[in-house]
This record gives C-alpha cells, structure tokens and sequence, in this order.
C-alpha cells in the first residue's frame, strides 16, 4: 500500500502534541466567567446573527519563562466540524491581555498578526452557531510561544495556523464560555 501524508494527517499529528498546561499561566476575562456565556455584544454580525462582533477584553498572567510571545486562538469544536473564530498571533511579550473590540484588525496590538476566521473575515469572528442548538463552547486558547514571530502569513488557513502556534508553544491556558441562539 502506497505511503501518502496529507496535510490533514500532518495538523492532526500536530494538533495531538500538545504544550504543557502551566499551573500558574492564567487566561480569563473582564467580561466573561469561566462557563458563563458571551453576550449579544461579541456575536457576530452577519449570516443572520445581529450581534455587535467585538472581541472580549482578554487578560493573562503566570507565563512561563522563555516566553517570546503570544498567540490566541478561538475555536467552537460544537460546530460540524468545528469552527475558528479568531486566531491572532506574534502578540508582543510585553502585553499582559488584549483590550475588547482587539479582534479589529485595526485595533490589534503593534505587531500582532490577525488570522482568517472561518467566516472568512480577518480578525475576530463571534459566535453564530444554528438557531435552536444546544449552547456551543467557544474555547479561547492562549498560547506562551517560545518564538517572537511566527514567520508565517495571516492569510493562511486558520486550521494551519493553529497547528504552527501549537508546534511553537511553551504553554497554554483556556477560556471556555457558551453561546446559544
């Protein structure tokens, strides 16, 4: 039988060596609780949803040494086949969170890069799942990367570059909240 690597094998491979979770590195929200819900305020605002798309204020600490920079991700695993919301990276070092409405493109950090949602948007991409679903989980992922920038374009799919944060990550820290329409 012939030996073929798709590039769906490679991420998953990728996707499987996951960074340490830190016991100290802390993601969490101003705005949100931990298992609580986003508001009408960070749902999207198109494909029938009216909600205002803005990116939660975001904070972090507990980074583990050697941390180079940042990236965050979000990710809705209840949709299909799952969904990227938002994937940002190359976050500067120096940065302890990212402030609401961050998911703008015009709005991100100097020098972080925004990803293409699978809305196909740049930048933060809120939350839309079917009328009538049970609440979806939207994850945000931070990662402590160990690298100051990626050294890849924003444009690329934000399932790859999800996989390239992961390749590069010291640690990571989660955020779960829900959404229901």
């Amino acid at each position: 039988m012939p030996r073929r690597t798709s590039l769906s094998c490679v991420l998953s491979l990728l996707l499987l060596a996951a960074p340490a979770l830190a016991e100290d590195f802390v993601l969490a929200s101003p705005e949100l609780q931990a298992g609580g819900r986003l508001t009408l305020r960070h749902a999207y605002d198109s494909y029938g949803c009216n909600g205002g798309n803005v990116s939660p204020a975001l904070t972090w600490s507990g980074a583990p040494a050697g941390t180079r920079s940042y990236a965050l991700t979000l990710f809705d695993p209840d949709a299909p086949h799952g969904f990227w919301h938002w994937v940002i990276f190359d976050v500067p070092a120096t940065l302890a969170g990212l402030p609401a409405g961050a998911g703008e493109p015009k709005q991100a950090p100097k020098g972080a890069l925004q990803g293409t949602s699978d809305f196909g948007d740049k930048g933060y991409g809120g939350p839309c799942p079917p009328n009538g679903d049970r609440p979806h989980r939207y994850v945000f992922t931070l990662y402590a990367l160990k690298v100051e920038r990626l050294g890849t374009d924003a444009s690329a799919q934000p399932a790859w570059l999800a996989a390239r944060i992961r390749a590069n990550a010291l640690a990571e820290a989660t955020l779960t909240v829900y959404y229901a329409r």
